[in-house]
């Protein structure tokens, strides 16, 4: 929901009743993944997407009806063998969609109004909604903060299930995930009567580009593409320059290993060494492949990756360290030019990011798409 979260904040404000569908789980190769949303108003006008095409009117027509009746509703879309286009997904996939009505009386307008908010002014929260269960606590919310204390309760008279709720989605805002998770109706972690979706919103993930060089102008438009926010750090102040880089975000003229250093990262930062010089390159990515960061890259020829694993397991990085190193960085697209060989780089970093393998679907035999239990599997390895 919170892809759409700066429209429903507006619509929240302005009092308007509305009811939003949103992705609650999975399966094959399905279009768009968990919180993934649509709204519809009482005005019939609709925002966002759920499946990029295949089910909109039918989910358009679950909103009208949800904002009559006023229940919260799963529903599963499926491949159809016999009519692939009946109301479905023709690419083959599973979604399950719930839609919530979010009434001027509704029990969840205030957490969501307040979750909604906070989204569209960049604050870090979780919203952690019932998707499964019993029909009484389908679609209730809590707002978790990143100091673990909530909004709102499921209100089924356990606090506990609401403290350990709260605990579950703490976890993964720390993590800055999106997803569901199981427990019992007691409030205990065994899977069992409630599934929660647990929907993340946190600040953009960070790219440090390392080297103010042509390439690294390229890679910072595809880094923003992304999503990332984005970082060019050179110790050299005649070519870190706001006019060589006009998309970075920020613009650091310090030496690499100093910076990173003293910068915040986390499990999504993504670090791409461009400099291919020593005396920068050893000091920074001893520091960088300690780190427990998502991505560490470095560009150079064969030859001077040879050089570079030297020199590195010479001041002391273990195998399973130099492991992490990702050099030469980027995938084999044959890429010549500073933007050709941006595109190899984000290919790779997407790759490592979803669990990827670079190789052509065409002829592959693999899922196009990664259902929700394969992603979480590639992001915990």
């Amino acid at each position: 929901m919170f892809d759409i979260a700066d429209e429903l904040a507006r619509w929240a404000d302005e009092g308007r009743e509305f009811a939003v569908a949103t992705v609650v789980g999975v399966g094959g190769s399905a279009p768009r993944g968990p919180g993934a949303a649509l709204a519809v108003d009482s005005e019939g006008t609709v925002i966002g997407s759920v499946s990029g095409g295949c089910v909109e009117g039918a989910v358009y027509d679950l909103c009208v009806q949800a904002l009559q009746d006023g229940e919260t509703v799963v529903e599963r879309f499926g491949y159809s063998d016999e009519d692939a286009f009946a109301v479905g997904l023709t690419c083959g996939g599973i979604l399950d969609i719930m839609v919530t009505p979010v009434g001027a009386h509704s029990p969840v307008r205030t957490v969501l109004r307040s979750a909604l908010s906070a989204a569209a002014s960049g604050e870090p929260r979780a919203l952690a909604r019932v998707v499964r269960g019993p029909a009484e606590l389908l679609g209730r919310a809590l707002l978790v903060h990143p100091d673990g204390s909530y909004e709102g309760s499921y209100d089924n008279g356990s606090a506990e299930l609401d403290r350990t709720a709260a605990a579950e989605a703490r976890a993964m805002l720390d993590a800055g995930r999106t997803g569901t998770r199981d427990l019992a109706e007691d409030g205990t972690n065994c899977p069992g009567g409630l599934t929660l979706l647990v929907e993340s919103n946190v600040p953009p993930p960070r790219m440090i580009v390392f080297g103010a060089i042509d390439f690294a102008a390229a890679l910072v438009r595809a880094g923003k593409f992304l999503g990332y926010h984005v970082t060019v750090c050179d110790a050299r102040p005649v070519f870190a320059t706001r006019a060589r880089f006009p998309e970075a975000d920020d613009l650091v003229v310090d030496w690499p290993h100093r910076y990173l250093r003293g910068t915040a990262t986390d499990g999504r930062t993504v670090l791409c060494v461009l400099t291919h010089d020593a005396k920068f390159d050893i000091p920074l990515l001893e520091q960088a492949l300690r780190l427990p960061v998502a991505f560490v890259g470095a560009m150079g020829s064969r030859r001077t990756h040879a050089d570079r694993d030297r020199r590195l397991r010479e001041v002391g990085l273990s195998e399973r360290e130099l492991s992490r190193l990702r050099s030469p960085i980027g995938l084999d697209l044959g890429a010549r030019t500073p933007e050709e060989t941006a595109l190899s780089i984000a290919a790779e970093i997407v790759a490592a990011r979803r669990g990827g393998t670079g190789v052509p679907l065409t002829g592959s035999g693999r899922p196009i798409h990664r259902d929700g239990r394969q992603r979480d599997a590639a992001e915990a390895a």
